[in-house]
């Protein structure tokens, strides 16, 4: 309101003055309420991921892409069972066949790179799901070998990479093998090309620094 003078007088102002500071009052608020609210956000899915019993956190850490199918019983789906994409199932394991070739010690440490082992092969069911994987990589007629988990090269006696007691094992060597055992002490699955029979003793004894495909293994992941 003006007065007489052409001044603005106190009872006149001071309610554009309190909406002027209300309005200040709820900026200032989102401003710093928003901050808050993501922390809260990034806080609260981090004990989602780490209270599933690590699972998750795994995944998430180890591969960008996964191949999940559901894990049921006779009465019930249980959950999820996961490979990496690219890798095969069977049973509890993945596995993953190798597009190149590499020596035995060069093919073991490619497989612990990825978080797996060379294949350990401790039942006959698991031995032809391995062959038959093997003959579906083996397109010509030549012989392919894949390395397995399996050498003497370190003490001269056969032993697995987990520390599997070779002698606890079944064995599926060719007949004849292995031999030469002074010099090949890496095993490796040998298939002649994809029209191979159904032989299951397929296990052949090479040098170690020969370039052969590679079979890693590694555990599923239940979700």
């Amino acid at each position: 309101m003006m007065n007489g003078q052409g001044r603005v007088t106190a009872g006149s102002a001071a309610p554009a003055e309190r909406r002027n500071c209300t309005w200040l009052n709820i900026w200032v608020f989102l401003i710093f309420a928003l901050p808050i609210k993501a922390v809260f956000v990034a806080i609260c899915l981090v004990a989602l991921l780490d209270g599933s019993s690590g699972h998750y956190k795994i995944i998430l850490q180890n591969s960008t892409e996964w191949y999940c199918v559901p894990s049921s019983s006779a009465e019930k789906v249980d959950g999820w069972t996961c490979c990496p994409k690219g890798w095969r199932r069977f049973q509890r394991s993945c596995y993953f066949l190798s597009p190149d070739t590499m020596s035995w010690p060069e093919s073991e440490q490619n497989c612990s790179g990825m978080g797996s082992q060379l294949v350990v092969i401790s039942s006959k069911a698991e031995q032809e799901f391995l062959f038959n994987l093997a003959k579906e990589k083996a397109t010509n007629i030549y012989e392919t070998k894949f390395y397995i988990g399996l050498s003497a090269y370190k003490n001269g006696k056969w032993q697995w990479v987990d520390q599997t007691p070779y002698e606890n094992t079944v064995t599926f060597w060719k007949p004849g093998e292995p031999n030469l055992l002074f010099a090949e002490k890496c095993a490796a699955i040998h298939v002649k090309g994809n029209t191979d029979p159904n032989t299951y003793s397929n296990w052949n004894n090479v040098l170690c620094f020969t370039n052969c495909y590679r079979i890693c293994e590694q555990a599923v992941k239940l979700l």
